[in-house]
């Protein structure tokens, strides 16, 4: 079976301890080169992940070609500008949530993308690929819950580390970029539409100057989301989608483990029935879609359009938190 050969651009944490083993377990993907800003950095990376080349800069990366494809995990502000780079040298790109720094930097790469039609772009929304959220798109629409009406999600960690590049501003840092952007791509995801209004509240750190605390309220055609997502606070997350007839309860909406994890609470008619998700590794999952669409030469699950419209949902809240 034809493998899509990646290249992982820096040696990024989610790389090493996500993407790497997910596409080893991939039926589609193999890792077959790292880079970094110094080669031994890659080196050594390379060397504990078992990878066979190693580059000392990303130039030096998309100029092999044996490589098809670059997974892209730097910094926010680095997303677009790397990403064009990859696909100028012919590469296909999965990066990193979020897609850009704003709605007119993702438009940017999607009209870039136009120019490259043999080419694959996609944003590394992997929450999507997990079948605990396939099922509960099921379930909402075999009206198990009646008709949807709202949303409820919350995303929390704790990270006060002023060396962090969450907690660097200029590199796109803060809740609402790291995982406040899930809960809104879930909303869009599970109403299957664009809010019409929002309005937003934000925190800042004052020596950081990132948003640790940011609330949103979104109104939709048929409803409502509320989310919160801070980065100062206990690891916590949760989703609730509520209807007039039941509601369903997400213990782990966006990176499920195994277990009650990836459980999906069903209340309905005063009874609670607990629907079990095999254990599976959405990261795989994802990479495979992802090879799929580039050994199919089909678009790929999750186009750059959806893309451009988190971003400017990202943008309103921004705009018109108080």
């Amino acid at each position: 079976m034809k493998k899509i050969r990646f290249g992982i651009i820096s040696t990024a944490k989610i790389g090493q301890s996500e993407i790497i083993p997910a596409m080893r377990q991939s039926q589609l993907c193999e890792v077959t080169a790292i880079s970094s800003r110094s080669k031994s950095s890659a080196q050594k990376v390379a060397d504990e992940l078992g990878i066979a080349k190693t580059y000392g800069s990303t130039e030096e990366l998309l100029a092999d070609p044996d490589i098809d494809a670059v997974y892209n995990p730097l910094p926010n502000h680095l997303h677009v500008p790397v990403t064009i780079q990859a696909m100028e040298a012919g590469k296909h790109v999965l990066c990193e949530k979020p897609i850009s720094m704003d709605a007119q930097e993702a438009e940017l790469l999607l009209e870039k993308s136009k120019e490259c039609p043999t080419l694959r772009v996609m944003e590394a929304f992997v929450y999507r690929f997990h079948p605990q959220w396939q099922k509960v798109k099921d379930l909402v629409k075999e009206g198990e819950i009646g008709d949807l009406k709202t949303i409820t999600s919350h995303f929390f960690y704790y990270n006060d580390d002023e060396n962090n590049i969450r907690n660097f501003p200029e590199m796109g840092g803060g809740g609402l970029m790291d995982i406040g952007c899930y809960c809104i791509s879930m909303s869009r995801f599970i109403f299957e539409s664009e809010p019409k209004h929002l309005k937003a509240f934000m925190r800042f750190d004052p020596e950081f100057g990132v948003d640790r605390l940011t609330h949103g309220i979104m109104e939709f055609e048929k409803g409502t989301s509320s989310f919160s997502c801070g980065t100062q606070q206990s690891n916590r997350q949760e989703a609730v989608i509520a209807g007039d007839k039941g509601h369903i309860v997400l213990p782990s909406p966006f990176n499920p483990g195994s277990g009650a994890d990836a459980e999906i609470h069903l209340f309905k008619q005063k009874k609670k029935e607990i629907i079990e998700i095999a254990e599976s590794n959405q990261y795989s999952l994802m990479c495979d879609a992802f090879a799929r669409s580039i050994l199919d030469d089909t678009e790929v699950p999750t186009p750059l359009e959806d893309a451009v419209a988190n971003m400017m949902v990202i943008d309103a809240v921004r705009e018109t938190a108080s």
